[in-house]
């Protein structure tokens, strides 16, 4: 956050700026040096080296903000993980800090809050210091923002759990060493049926069935992967037996925090871009940027993009205190899709011919957002978890 918190005394607060400012120049040094000059490439190529990439970040300590120090994380708290998830919005596509955003902040948080020693010095650990790849598996065919809905079974024998099913939308899945599975570890009711598993992904009968072909997000690879009864002891599950959906709510807000942070930026980047051409492209003998209509537009976009940047800020601010954000998470989420499909949109239609090409950083943008109102609940979802902290959903 750019301020420090109010209870921080002077010294805390310069202490909060210094460290927030050294990390912000840290990460952009990182991202020009080795991300974006091979960005086009790996956008061509439909991947991008993930075990590379998060070694040099989880070196730099950036997999692991706000994770605890006993396993290799810097323990800030949560601003700090939303202040690189902004800065990683200068990365030039949405698919690579998607793929770092899976890493740090939601395939982990249950695990670092509610893991035991042993999982975490197995699995959160080396995710932290960038040397094993993690993924989530939550959404399946049949199930996506409908959480409760999945089928993957996780079945008790003895020590282990035999796990048959699949899940689908998978990012890092084909290059992935773990994952964080969610599946029904009974026939309870479905909010209370669910365990979160670290499941390694090289276990007798874990297929990565295909590598999924998207219109956009093209460097982070997504796949489909089944499970033909893969055993994996208990221990593996992260804290308590039936919690799973508990924890997967809860990791869904630092999913959504981080993923407004990370498009606010990027959307900054597009407008000040829009304004570069539009100043320097003619039409009817003047600039486009000096006709009123697109200029009046380019301001309007600008403030909103400002007022969620405070509905962020707001958030972030009182979930470090231990609120919960739920209801201000999922509006941030809601009006972060909507505002990245608008102004992806407005600002496309201004780069005209060109705009349609795939050569510009607006059309990659107008791909890659997409997802924002589909990944990690959709809007339909969003709104009803706001109108039921509102009070307005129909009576059963």
């Amino acid at each position: 956050l750019p301020f420090p918190p109010q209870e921080l005394n002077f010294e805390q607060g310069v202490q909060h700026r210094v460290t927030h400012m050294s990390m912000i120049i840290f990460v952009l040094q990182l991202i020009d040096q080795e991300i974006n000059p091979y960005v086009d490439q790996w956008e061509a190529e439909g991947t991008f080296p993930a075990h590379k990439v998060f070694k040099i970040l989880g070196n730099a300590g950036f997999l692991g903000v706000n994770k605890p120090v006993e396993y290799g994380g810097l323990g800030l708290d949560f601003s700090y993980s939303v202040a690189v998830a902004e800065e990683l919005g200068s990365i030039r596509c949405g698919g690579i800090p998607m793929a770092i955003g899976v890493q740090s902040d939601m395939a982990t948080p249950a695990l670092a809050r509610f893991g035991s020693d042993e999982l975490k010095k197995e699995f959160l650990r080396p995710s932290i210091m960038g040397d094993k790849v993690a993924c989530l598996g939550v959404s399946e065919v049949g199930a996506g923002s409908d959480v409760s809905s999945i089928k993957t079974k996780a079945v008790r024998k003895g020590d282990e759990y035999v796990i048959s099913g699949g899940k689908m939308w998978t990012t890092n899945g084909t290059q992935a060493d773990w994952m964080c599975l969610l599946a029904n570890t009974s026939d309870g009711p479905p909010h209370k049926n669910k365990s979160l598993i670290c499941l390694p992904m090289n276990l007798p009968g874990v297929h990565v069935a295909r590598k999924i072909n998207k219109i956009g997000m093209w460097s982070s690879d997504t796949a489909e992967v089944f499970f033909d009864d893969v055993r994996v002891p208990c221990k593996n599950v992260i804290g308590q037996e039936g919690l799973g959906f508990t924890y997967q709510m809860l990791q869904f807000q630092e999913e959504r925090l981080w993923a407004v942070a990370n498009i606010v930026t990027t959307m900054d980047s597009i407008i000040q871009e829009t304004i570069n051409y539009t100043r320097q492209r003619k039409v009817f003998q003047q600039p486009v940027l000096y006709h009123q209509a697109v200029h009046f537009r380019l301001a309007e976009l600008q403030t909103e993009v400002e007022l969620l940047r405070s509905l962020l800020y707001r958030a972030t601010a009182m979930y470090i205190k231990g609120n919960d954000v739920t209801k201000l998470a999922s509006m941030a989420k809601l009006k972060g899709g909507r505002l990245a499909r608008e102004l992806s949109d407005s600002c496309l239609q201004y780069w005209g011919g060109m705009g349609f090409t795939s050569d510009v950083p607006v059309s990659r943008f107008y791909r890659d957002s997409r997802l924002m109102s589909i990944g990690a609940g959709a809007d339909e979802v969003m709104l009803g978890i706001i109108c039921k902290y509102m009070d307005t959903l129909p009576r059963k």
